[in-house]
């Protein structure tokens, strides 16, 4: 366990089948690498809040932008490297709630205060339009979640800031696994050849995400957790 090696590796060294070790790893109760925190080794305890709206988990994903004629998952690394100085890049703004894991996101320019200040706006009006009043926002230590502008916003709102302790990404896990599926399923699934192509895509990945995409957590996608938004779309 402090090696942080799974059944794979270990088999490697013994010269065993990774199903035996796997077998042998369970049957003396060892805890799955992923359900541990990977600084310390403790076991990750994991809660879901009870109600939607009781905490939304906020993000930014910064990813860049794809050069015109395709980046290097469409031309190879040394071409893709040459278009690859002047794309910029894209600062994917996230608010993921907590029990239903609805999600409302939006691809912008920076990560300055006045942009994530104007995109809580728009995000916290979306769960209102969906009928979840949201309690409390979970943030990092980012700047534009410390500033002033950003707490009179939820201030005004009535809801509550909670920041995660310095260095402990995994204590906003909603959302961090939120960025990890949206690279997975949207950003790196295909050789996109343009920017404007992968964001055109990205509208009907959120949709697919939150009405369609079987969630293992809770047995269904987010809208069989917010009764108001299944009847919006098919």
């Amino acid at each position: 366990m402090t090696q942080r090696w799974g059944p794979a590796r270990i088999s490697g060294h013994l010269g065993m089948h990774a199903s035996t070790v796997h077998r042998v790893l369970t049957r003396y109760k060892c805890v799955r690498l992923a359900h541990t925190d990977r600084a310390t080794g403790r076991v990750v305890r994991r809660f879901e809040r009870s109600r939607p709206g009781e905490l939304v988990h906020v993000d930014i994903k910064k990813l860049g932008n794809i050069p015109v004629g395709g980046g290097h998952r469409a031309l190879g690394r040394p071409q893709g490297r040459k278009r690859r100085s002047k794309a910029g890049y894209a600062y994917i703004h996230n608010a993921v709630d907590d029990h239903s894991r609805l999600a409302y996101s939006e691809l912008l320019a920076d990560e300055k205060k006045e942009t994530a200040t104007g995109f809580w706006k728009r995000a916290h009006a979306y769960f209102s339009s969906v009928g979840i009043t949201v309690e409390r926002v979970l943030t990092d230590n980012g700047a534009c979640y410390k500033s002033h502008a950003w707490r009179d916003l939820l201030a005004d709102q009535g809801v509550k800031h909670k920041r995660t302790r310095p260095y402990r990404p995994q204590t906003n896990g909603k959302v961090e696994r939120f960025n990890r599926t949206l690279v997975d399923e949207w950003a790196y699934a295909r050789p996109y050849t343009s920017e404007s192509q992968k964001r055109e895509a990205f509208t009907g990945w959120l949709h697919e995400y939150n009405h369609h995409r079987f969630h293992t957590a809770i047995s269904g996608p987010p809208a069989s957790r917010v009764p108001n938004l299944s009847g919006q779309y098919t």
